[in-house]
């Protein structure tokens, strides 16, 4: 799973997102987003590229207490398994043509007690995602969740469940074309790997990233 990320000021978060095609415009910066905050991925329509706000989790509703919304609470959908895109109701949908990239700096994970701070090597990190609108009486609210890909054996010793999809730029525009519905051509990315050498730091937590071990750079698939 990918449960908390962070998002810095930072020359590798701009670099991204000139990447994308979105240069001089970067994501607020904010440290352990978790699921249900709001977080900020990268769209295209009508041929232009928007950062858009969402709520992680992909499946919301109005808060009960009558202002706010919050993720829908019978089901976790801050995550989509990579294998069930083309065929949970939940995902089949919007796979198609509400494909999102999410830029952060680092995700993380735990291994017991200890948090890692992960990312690729000198760069900033772009999580695949899928994205929604909602309307809600007058408004209209986003929302988006984050594709894992089974276990990966170099990367199970920190998190055994999954390892997020983390995309290269090579696969930006494809990724991002919402009238490309063809998903097959996405099988590969879809395969458990590891798209650059990633850097898994121990840090002293999610809210302070002071390292206080040597990291451990696991190298591309």
């Amino acid at each position: 799973m990918c449960g908390r990320y962070n998002v810095t000021d930072s020359p590798e978060v701009q670099e991204l997102m000139g990447q994308l095609g979105l240069p001089g415009i970067a994501p607020r910066p904010q440290l352990n987003v978790p699921p249900g905050g709001i977080g900020e991925f990268v769209i295209e329509a009508g041929g232009d590229r928007y950062l858009e706000p969402g709520i992680w989790s992909l499946l919301i509703e109005p808060r009960p207490e009558g202002h706010g919304y919050r993720p829908n609470p019978k089901f976790h959908t801050f995550n989509a398994r990579s294998d069930r895109l083309a065929s949970s109701p939940l995902w089949k949908k919007v796979y198609p043509s509400h494909r999102c990239i999410v830029p952060v700096s680092a995700f993380h994970e735990w291994q017991g007690k200890q948090v890692y701070n992960i990312h690729p090597e000198r760069e900033a990190t772009a999580l695949a995602g899928l994205w929604q609108s909602w309307h809600f009486g007058e408004d209209q609210v986003s929302s988006f969740t984050v594709i894992t890909l089974p276990p990966h054996p170099r990367f199970s010793h920190i998190h055994p469940k999954s390892i997020p999809l983390m995309l290269r730029p090579r696969d930006f525009d494809l990724w991002l074309d919402p009238d490309f519905h063809h998903t097959d051509a996405f099988a590969h990315l879809m395969k458990t790997h590891i798209p650059a050498p990633l850097v898994c730091e121990p840090v002293r937590s999610t809210k302070d990233l002071a390292p206080v071990a040597e990291a451990e750079v696991l190298a591309a698939d």
